[in-house]
């Protein structure tokens, strides 16, 4: 089931239960969404911004709508869903405070996804090249990315502190491999968290 699947998205897919009820944020063309239902049972609606990411998930048969995170999931009822999830999303939302606040509202649990900005070989981008770096996670030049909070792995473990959000899992990413948790800020290109209200 998750072998086509991106590296994030394959540990979200293993990670959710059963039958769940499960929002997907910015589910992009349905990918996500498509391996829950036909490999776990799951009843999956999405939320995307892109007009013709929502058409290609709705052409897979999936319960798509066109919207905004950082506008539209207020209309969600609270506990909706055993899980809302937010893939490479949150570093594009003009509030990411108020985007992570509303999928734990609307979610009993939280996946979220992000590529660090600490990592070894964007510091050394900006270290030896001065520009602003161009990489497998982080494809689009400074002027056409759609990223406008540039977050770190401890950062987030940090904001999650603040707010009082409980991590259930974290998972690391190297490329397509896992790595340890040990020195992640500095080694993870990407990063998985599984969240709860604290």
């Amino acid at each position: 089931m998750t072998a086509s699947l991106r590296p994030d998205l394959a540990i979200i897919a293993d990670h959710v239960a059963r039958g769940a009820r499960v929002l997907d944020v910015g589910c992009g063309n349905g990918a996500l969404m498509a391996a829950l239902r036909d490999g776990r049972g799951v009843d999956a609606r999405g939320l995307e911004l892109d007009a013709g990411n929502v058409a290609a998930a709705v052409a897979r048969g999936l319960s798509v709508v066109q919207g905004d995170a950082d506008s539209d999931l207020a209309d969600y009822p609270d506990a909706s869903f055993d899980y809302a999830i937010l893939s490479q999303t949150l570093q594009t939302a003009r509030n990411p405070h108020l985007v992570l606040d509303q999928l734990l509202r609307i979610g009993r649990r939280a996946f979220v996804s992000f590529p660090n900005f600490a990592h070894w070989r964007v510091r050394l981008s900006l270290l030896w090249g001065g520009r602003m770096p161009v990489t497998r996670q982080l494809p689009e030049r400074w002027y056409d990315t759609p990223n406008i909070h540039h977050l770190t792995i401890d950062d987030f473990r940090a904001f999650l502190r603040a707010r009082d959000v409980a991590m259930e899992g974290a998972w690391f990413l190297n490329g397509d491999q896992r790595t340890s948790p040990a020195a992640a800020n500095f080694r993870a290109e990407h990063a998985v968290f599984l969240l709860r209200r604290g």
